[in-house]
């Protein structure tokens, strides 16, 4: 994960400090790109500890298209309190854009609109299986009609997959990139994501590239960060998922071996 150091070393050394919506302040890079090549290990931070029981309780969590963190997330992980309203309600995020974007369509014979869900996930699922070549396996969070709905408007917007010689690629456009505590974790998440589909379509997980819009470091994450950098990568561990139908695996299903890390390191979170 060499990487993700040489990103925060070259927002520390480039970036330029900006006022942000928090209030925290940033340093602060605009458009980076980078690549993991999952046939080398599982692209998880080895310098400081991931939780990576939450990573795979969130993507679950999304995979099922839920929007509330009392839906089986808030009991494990609290990454969604500092947004959700009193009732743990977050409006129709990630999880409920890829599996339930809603559209109208006109109904002859009720002679008006009515509302159909697309599942977004399940098409590029089918897309991958039936027209590999085909450069509009896309999946976005992003719904402009309902941003003002959501609770908070998706930072991961949007993932496109590429098929070749029988490896599965995806690439990740995520518009606002907080390095320190976000961009691991997204890093994971979507590497899991694509080890899932890949296993789903009966192809090898290939390369994660990961295209940042807005990657900042928040002031106040400054001395952790280059603590951080002070370590060494260690080498990365290997996952292993359960052979059943993407929809049908669980949180026991999914494993990582051998995961060996440094120690956690504490970052506030800018809400």
């Amino acid at each position: 994960m060499r990487q993700y150091l040489d990103l925060v070393q070259y927002i520390l050394d480039h970036g330029e400090v900006r006022d942000d919506r928090t209030g925290t302040g940033t340093m602060s890079i605009f458009g980076h790109q980078t690549k993991y090549d999952l046939r080398e290990g599982f692209p998880i931070l080895t310098t400081k500890k991931i939780l990576f029981e939450a990573v795979v309780r969130e993507l679950l969590w999304f995979l099922k298209g839920a929007t509330n963190i009392h839906d089986g997330l808030k009991e494990y992980t609290p990454i969604w309190n500092a947004w959700a309203d009193t009732d743990g309600e977050l409006g129709p995020i990630y999880g409920y854009q890829w599996r339930k974007w809603e559209r109208f369509v006109w109904d002859e014979k009720a002679l008006g609109y009515r509302k159909e869900c697309v599942d977004q996930i399940q098409n590029a699922i089918d897309m991958i299986k039936k027209d590999p070549l085909s450069r509009r396996i896309i999946v976005s969070a992003w719904n402009v009609a309902d941003l003002e709905r959501m609770r908070l408007p998706p930072c991961h917007a949007l993932f496109q997959f590429y098929v070749q010689r029988g490896r599965l690629d995806c690439q990740l456009y995520q518009r606002s990139a907080d390095v320190a505590l976000g961009v691991p974790f997204n890093i994971a998440s979507y590497a899991l994501l694509l080890f899932m589909i890949a296993q789903e379509c009966h192809l090898a997980p290939g390369i994660f590239v990961h295209t940042l819009g807005d990657a900042h470091i928040y002031l106040n994450h400054v001395d952790g960060l280059k603590r951080q950098l002070e370590r060494t990568p260690r080498p990365l561990p290997t996952l292993r998922i359960a052979h059943k139908p993407i929809f049908e695996l669980a949180f026991e299903d999914i494993m990582l071996v051998d995961y060996q890390h440094d120690a956690f390191i504490k970052f506030p979170i800018a809400v």
